[in-house]
């Protein structure tokens, strides 16, 4: 009877460890090979509940890299491959139709099933164990319940290219025009998206004979949605061992560095998609397309895409069409409009893991041969003291004949792509004699001052990018900078010199004080805030009343004076000049006006300083979070890059708030020295975990208040004795 009842206990046991692993979607034989996998992994949480992975293999690490990062935010991970997925109408409801149906147009699922079948063994590896460190956490958290994806694919990072914010690109084709194409004139109400002029990302880097210790420095400070990158460290035995940002759910350090070099990603305006104007012919009820004088049938496809109205999924199913160029997209003055990109590579993912592992700029510039980066720039810097800078990686070539700012036409194989442009004839520059490299998202051709590349040496759609107040101003403080420290690099970094008002203020005053000359009582109640603005230095500031007037005022000037991308015409700096130049007092002095009414009518007077308006706030974890005046919040005393701020926080005024709150801009920040050992120094935007109930949810904000960073903890020695919890995935 003993026996009989523990083998009824041992099979009451497996019984439930089988059911436990079927609700989650994993048979009781892939638990047991889970199992196995986890035992071969650590992970240490350092006092900061920073991640430090170490594995065997690549694979282990990667497996435990992902669980970890479930640990941290699962939410965000399964978010941003709903997105990649074309599915966010699912959960997020019918306005996001158009997004996903646009996804669906440019990222197709089946070629990256494909590629992950002809992946590479390594490749193949790691994308298994990306899949099973998401499938692992899920079946040891059944209370996680997911939106929508309850078991993740190895075939998933396959529909991303490089771990970018802002990776899609669609040239010039608006989601509205998208809409308008495909809509017949529906009634859905979509979400455009514009490109942000106010993020972007700053990247630093300096040789030997600009630094204290005659080692290079690099310094990394992406601008990017709160919370869209944790800070985590992946190690194995087969020489990996990088520390740095990861985007969410991605299996390799995005901006970071290794005991050999660092690299640090700034957004590119490199020209990597063209539209093309068809010429459409019907034929037989059937379409056709012209091209080099014969005509070719237009493709068409169904995708057909869900979306929840009123608590209940509904479907609508879109016949889209495709030409030798790519989907089309829009129609404009009568023609159909397509686009050809490349917004899917496993080339890119591979480069972005092999970079990870670079000894050295020989190692490096092999990664950057393979010309698979589509949406970055690049600065870098080495444990050999050398530092680069690279304007994009993937880079058709294309007849300069041709405007590619424009739609060219597509009737013609002269205006194909003639290939990939190699590294060395694109916009670089490799140990300048000044000692020193800066892209904060703006032209390359003052990348390193006066000896930056000169733009007669490129055609136009390598770097189409203008000057930007955030490039004036890193270039203004680094030709002057010497004997660098990394406390003086995060000096620099955290610069708040508003370039932009260097330019408008004065244009502002002149106006107001010919108009005060010629007797108009109009402006009469701007006496007192001119003057506040007369005196002011140009640097925001938590005390500054002037910075609440002037970033208030501007955010009400012209959008153009916002434009930092272009692709013709003024650049950001350009604009705000002419603007200067020409402006009436009309067109200025109401704004200001508007501003003061605005402030009195929330506050009861107009003298705020601008950290009591501009605060950092975080209340939970949700990825839309809202905000609470009563509620606690840290003053921020810098701004909007947009504005020449080095450190970059945009805020506005969120629903029932008198105050603004940030929600983007400076996220992870990272300075790296290499020198015999590694050393650095980093900052996060409230905490690595999204968990308020986590004690390292919040446990940086003061910090992030202050511009206080955290040493980095790189040697597991170090990690060791720092380590609040060593555990093995599924502890």
């Amino acid at each position: 009877m003993k026996n009989y009842n523990c083998y009824l206990k041992w099979t009451l046991l497996f019984f439930c460890v089988c059911f436990q692993a079927l609700s989650q979607n994993t048979t009781a034989i892939e638990v047991n090979r889970l199992e196995k996998l986890a035992s071969k992994v650590t992970i240490m949480r350092d006092n900061w509940g920073i991640a430090h992975v170490y594995g065997k293999t690549d694979a282990d690490a990667v497996f435990g890299m992902l669980y970890a990062q479930c640990e941290d935010d699962f939410t965000r991970i399964e978010m941003n491959y709903i997105e990649k997925l074309g599915r966010l109408a699912e959960v997020k409801g019918q306005s996001f139709l158009y997004n996903d149906l646009e996804t669906r147009l440019l990222i197709d699922e089946n070629e990256a099933k494909d590629d992950y079948k002809k992946a590479k063994p390594w490749l193949k590896k790691l994308l298994d164990s990306y899949a099973d460190g998401i499938n692992y956490y899920l079946y040891k958290h059944p209370e996680v319940k997911p939106l929508m994806l309850k078991r993740f694919e190895p075939w998933y990072p396959l529909l991303w290219t490089d771990g970018s914010i802002g990776a899609i690109s669609t040239g010039d084709i608006t989601l509205g025009e998208l809409k308008d194409f495909y809509g017949e004139n529906d009634s859905y109400s979509y979400l455009e998206k514009v490109k942000d002029m106010q993020t972007g990302s700053n990247g630093f880097a300096f040789a030997p004979s600009k630094t204290a210790s005659g080692n290079a420095i690099l310094y990394i400070n992406p601008h990017t949605s709160f919370y869209f990158r944790p800070e985590i460290q992946i190690t194995s035995e087969e020489g990996l061992s990088a520390y740095g940002a990861v985007t969410w759910g991605q299996f390799f350090i995005y901006q970071g560095f290794n005991e050999n070099c660092g690299w640090m990603h700034t957004s590119s305006n490199v020209d990597v998609a063209d539209v093309y104007t068809e010429n459409i012919i019907t034929k037989n009820d059937k379409l056709f397309y012209e091209y080099d004088k014969k005509i070719m049938p237009v493709k068409e496809k169904f995708i057909i895409i869900k979306y929840l109205d009123n608590g209940k999924l509904t479907t609508k199913t879109f016949n889209t069409y495709f030409t030798i160029h790519g989907p089309i997209m829009a129609k404009r003055d009568g023609k159909w409009i397509s686009l050809k990109s490349n917004n899917r590579s496993m080339k890119s993912l591979e480069q972005s893991w092999i970079r990870t592992k670079a000894e050295g700029f020989k190692d490096y510039k092999k990664a950057m041969d393979m010309t698979a980066n589509t949406s970055n720039n690049t600065v870098y810097a080495d444990r050999g003291g050398n530092i680069a800078y690279w304007h994009g990686n993937f880079i058709p070539v294309r007849d300069t004949k041709f405007n590619w700012a424009k739609a060219v036409d597509g009737t013609t194989s002269a205006t194909e792509w003639k290939g990939l442009h190699s590294v060395s004839e694109s916009v670089h520059l490799y140990n300048p004699k000044n000692g020193w490299l800066q892209n904060c998202n703006s032209t390359p051709y003052t990348v390193s001052g006066t000896d930056s590349p000169k733009k007669e040496n490129y055609p136009k759609y390598m770097a189409p990018d203008g000057e930007n107040f955030r490039g004036i101003n890193a270039v203004r403080l680094l030709s002057k900078g010497e004997k660098y420290t990394l406390d003086k690099v995060i000096a620099d970094g955290y610069n708040t010199y508003l370039a932009f008002f260097e330019v408008m203020i004065p244009a502002l005053i002149a106006s107001y004080d010919k108009d005060v000359k010629q007797n108009n009582s109009i402006y009469s109640d701007l006496t007192e805030p001119m003057e506040e603005l007369k005196k002011w230095n140009y640097y925001s500031n938590s005390n500054s009343v002037a910075t609440t007037l002037a970033v208030e005022w501007a955010s009400k000037l012209d959008s153009e004076l916002q434009k930092v991308y272009i692709n013709e015409g003024r650049d950001q700096v350009e604009n705000a000049k002419f603007f200067a130049a020409n402006a009436t007092a009309e067109q200025m002095l109401p704004h200001l006006q508007l501003v003061i009414q605005e402030l009195k009518s929330k506050f009861g007077k107009w003298q705020i300083p601008w950290g009591e308006i501009n605060r950092f706030q975080r209340l939970s974890g949700a990825i839309d979070l809202s905000y609470d005046d009563q509620l606690e919040s840290y003053p921020i005393a810098y701004t909007s890059s947009l504005w020449g701020s080095l450190p970059s926080y945009k805020s506005t005024y969120q629903k029932d708030t008198n105050k603004r709150y940030g929600f983007s801009g400076n996220s992870f920040v990272c300075v790296v020295e290499f020198g015999e050992k590694v050393r650095a120094k980093s900052l996060l935007a409230g905490g690595n975990s999204g968990n308020p109930k986590s004690k390292h949810f919040m446990d940086q904000a003061e910090m992030y208040e202050k511009g206080q960073f955290k040493d980095v903890l790189f040697y597991k020695e170090d990690v060791q004795k720092n380590a609040e919890r060593i555990y093995h995935p599924g502890e």
